[in-house]
């Protein structure tokens, strides 16, 4: 091997090394106990209330208490609470991650609410949350968007879980500086626009679009051919 090659190789793998943690620390799952903990007080925080305004987005959603919801990327339980606490054992709130750990904290702290409800704690695949078909009036995803790989193909798969009247909630954060400081790199974050065209490819157009969110864009999804027939009627 030659000097001018083996120079090439060297700053081949100190760049794919300097990258492998860059893709690592943005991996919520298989956390160790301790890790679990950090996460859960950082989504937990009483502070996350000002700008999350979840009270505000449970009511923007209109939601009907004897619907179907998931809650995809649930973690915690910080927005499943909510829905439950809405459903009660009227609807049915499916809590979808891919953390065991964080769904069984979901879990207790659901049960802490004493009140009966209806839900199931999914521990779901990468690339499908593992929904049952035809069931789901309402997915909700909040600043989990940008954790999922190959994502037209993931909605692709979720609108079989989808109801006739079915819709995709997406809360993320905005790109252009309104998010201030994150826990992670903010090359991670996926811009607005990119979701609208992902979500176009995967089948979607935008029914409803909310503004309230200092940090995050709220997009409301349909799918595409559902809008067209309703605005022909």
């Amino acid at each position: 091997m030659t000097g001018i090659n083996r120079t090439a190789v060297f700053f081949l793998l100190l760049a794919l090394l300097c990258a492998a943690p860059a893709v690592a620390q943005h991996k919520e799952q298989r956390r160790g106990p301790a890790d679990l903990k950090d996460y859960i007080e950082l989504l937990e925080r009483p502070e996350r209330d000002k700008d999350q305004k979840p009270d505000e987005v449970v009511k923007a959603l209109n939601l009907d208490p004897y619907m179907t919801i998931a809650d995809i990327g649930a973690g915690s339980g910080y927005f499943t609470r909510k829905f439950v606490w809405v459903l009660q054992d009227r609807g049915m709130v499916y809590a979808v991650d891919v953390e065991p750990g964080m769904l069984k904290y979901n879990e207790e702290m659901a049960d802490h609410l004493h009140t009966p409800y209806n839900a199931k704690f999914v521990v779901a695949k990468e690339d499908d949350p593992l929904l049952p078909p035809k069931s789901v009036d309402l997915v909700f995803l909040c600043d989990t968007y940008h954790h999922l790989e190959k994502r037209a193909d993931y909605f692709t798969r979720v609108k079989a879980s989808l109801t006739k009247n079915g819709r995709v909630a997406i809360i993320d954060f905005w790109t252009d500086g309104r998010a201030g400081n994150l826990d992670f790199p903010p090359d991670h974050l996926v811009a607005r626009e990119t979701v609208l065209k992902e979500m176009s490819e995967a089948g979607y157009t935008l029914s409803k679009e909310h503004t309230f969110l200092p940090k995050q864009y709220f997009l409301e999804f349909v799918i595409a051919e559902k809008l067209r027939s309703g605005a022909e009627k």
